[in-house]
């Protein structure tokens, strides 16, 4: 009886099957088509009736969540196979669902079979496959599929253009996405906020705040009203740039425009004001958040911690995470972490591994940030094997071990002289994977020369010249040293004066290390020169620099230079370390100088 029913209702629907086909999209309007649409549907209807199957339009309706390759293929088949076919708006919604969970390249696929079975693509469709292209930093594809939006008459709309921006963001093409703005406007498309918004963080991404200002003006010109987004973007940004007058003055400016503020603005602000050193600031904006009933979350105790941390202010740290704990705001990643890296930085190993058991009951699982932090801790008071010991039970844990971990434990190695360890270590990291950076290499070379190891450390830097690694003028300046004190003086001088060929450009330390091995050799006067030219190329020299040249000359018995380089050092705000004070007083007992020698280096 049920189909029976069925079937009298398929009949009557006969007559409204052709023009429903039309509006799907569908190209295939012939009788066949129609009358097989028809058996299809009694078929299906008899068939989800013995199997209770539920239909694409059901699970549609229902919403699409986290859908897994294979389901979402099926699915996309049976819509297919559908007769009569679903609408695009269907296959829309459809595939904004899968491109919600990221398999942009399935929604493509999707769409190149619609277009193959004669499905014709309206505006949304062609719309998220742009969105795809973007999201996948293929723009000159998502450009062709604008070119078929034109080509089939449709308008591009607001959404088109946005998701373009927001795509040539992703591959960094920052002045491509200014100009498209431009673009729009030409097409009698006026851009809105979420379009100003992707441009604004684009460019403040890129580290061009004040073109980022430039456009919040345009925006007022074009009558575009910004909102809390567009400021608080820009007012980070003003942060991590250091103005933080110039952020305090939009800030004022966007409460004058009836704009509130929220934690993210407040948070980017209080970061700003703490790393300027302006500690008062940072706490009466904290307060007139906290009055405005803006309730301070996890962020806004992280970016305080971490200041706090890197100024040596650990008790402030510990009460501000006590604060925390009594405002019910729970601890993250971050928080211990920041934590964990202060106790390690001064030293209380004791107090960080008890932080590290106290995440750990908090059911916050520490990570390689964490592992890593305390090996550093333990190689800083000399304790590598206990940092080992901690390196070891990191894979335990299901963790990886990245450069930065291995790096620290081989300095640690190499400045508590076991450089065969040192080495080990470094082959393992190798053969584990973990591609060594130049600081690793750096690392490891000076570890090297310090230890006696010259020629090991020249034969990794050979290798390490013929490479496509970018070595930079720390590793020049290790190798430098390395061969200065390997008594390769000679050598040392021809790969400096090659550094210019290699466009590399020395720094001050690089000078101040080349002026050490002349004065080693005895070349004084070629030391001489090096400091007048070093200064000619603009590298001004450092206490250090002074320091080698005045112990050189006064072992040379040179007083007059000494003092006149005396002279000169004091003129520039510097003053003799402990190793020329000592030298002074030793010649200064042995009869070699008077006083007043001693008070002049004073």
């Amino acid at each position: 009886m049920m189909i029976k029913r069925s079937i009298t209702t398929n009949m009557k629907a006969l007559r409204l099957i052709q023009p429903h086909l039309l509006k799907t999209g569908s190209l295939r309007t012939d009788l066949l088509c129609t009358i097989s649409s028809f058996f299809s549907s009694c078929e299906r209807d008899f068939s989800s009736i013995s199997n209770g199957n539920v239909c694409f339009r059901e699970r549609l309706r229902s919403g699409i969540v986290d859908i897994k390759k294979d389901d979402a293929i099926a699915l996309f088949q049976e819509m297919i196979r559908s007769r009569p076919l679903p609408s695009l708006v269907d296959f829309s919604r459809f595939f904004s669902a899968i491109a919600r969970t990221k398999q942009f390249n399935l929604v493509l696929d999707f769409c190149k079979q619609l277009e193959l079975n004669g499905i014709a693509h309206n505006i949304y469709t062609l719309n998220i496959m742009i969105n795809c292209f973007c999201r996948c930093c293929k723009t000159c594809f998502a450009y062709s599929v604008l070119g078929k939006v034109m080509k089939l008459g449709y308008e591009p709309d607001t959404t088109t253009f946005n998701t373009l921006i927001k795509g040539l963001f992703l591959e960094g093409k920052v002045s491509e996405a200014v100009v498209l703005v431009d673009r729009m406007v030409e097409n009698g498309c006026q851009p809105d906020v979420v379009t100003y918004n992707s441009i604004v963080n684009g460019i403040c991404r890129s580290g061009d705040t004040s073109l980022a200002l430039d456009l919040l003006r345009k925006m007022e010109e074009r009558n575009v009203k910004a909102d809390v987004f567009t400021y608080s973007t820009i007012i980070d940004s003003l942060c991590r740039d250091g103005c933080i007058d110039a952020a305090i003055s939009l800030f004022k400016e966007m409460e004058t425009k009836g704009i509130k503020s929220s934690v993210v603005t407040y948070n980017s602000l209080v970061r700003g004001l703490c790393k300027a050193g302006k500690w008062n600031d940072g706490a009466l904006l904290l307060k007139d958040m906290v009055s405005r009933e803006i309730v301070p979350n996890v962020i806004t105790f992280n970016v305080l911690l971490d200041v706090f941390v890197k100024e040596g202010k650990l008790q402030e740290a510990n009460e501000l995470y006590k604060e925390m704990i009594t405002r019910g705001i729970s601890p993250n990643i971050i928080t211990y972490n920041t934590l964990m890296d202060g106790y390690c930085m001064q030293n209380r190993l004791s107090e960080a591994n008890n932080m590290l058991d106290l995440m750990v009951r908090n059911k916050c699982s520490p990570d390689i940030v964490t592992f890593t932090s305390l090996i550093k801790g333990y190689c800083m008071v000399k304790r590598v094997d206990d940092g080992m010991k901690v390196f070891r039970n990191i894979s335990k844990r299901g963790l990886v071990a990245n450069a930065v971990t291995y790096s620290i434990l081989v300095q640690g190695f190499c400045q508590s002289g076991k450089i065969k360890l040192a080495e080990e270590l470094f082959q393992e990291m190798v053969s584990h994977g973990v591609l060594p950076d130049v600081m690793t290499y750096g690392i490891l070379l000076d570890g090297l020369c310090d230890n006696g190891k010259l020629e090991k450390a020249l034969e990794i830097f050979e290798d390490l010249q013929k490479s496509k690694m970018d070595l930079g003028i720390v590793m020049y300046t290790t190798i430098i040293e390395g061969m200065c004190k390997g008594g390769k003086v000679e050598d040392a001088w021809n790969l400096f004066c090659s550094l210019p060929c290699k466009g590399v450009k020395p720094n001050v330390m690089t000078y101040t290390v080349m002026i050490s091995g002349l004065c080693k050799k005895g070349s004084l006067s070629e030391a001489n020169i090096l400091l007048r030219k070093m200064e000619e190329d603009g590298n001004a020299p450092n206490d250090c620099t002074y320091n080698t040249l005045i112990r050189a000359h006064l072992r040379d018995g040179d007083l007059t230079a000494s003092a006149k380089l005396i002279e000169e050092m004091k003129s520039c705000g510097f003053s003799a370390d402990a190793s020329s004070i000592k030298m002074v007083i030793d010649m200064l007992l042995s009869g070699e100088l008077d006083k007043s020698f001693l008070d002049m280096l004073s």
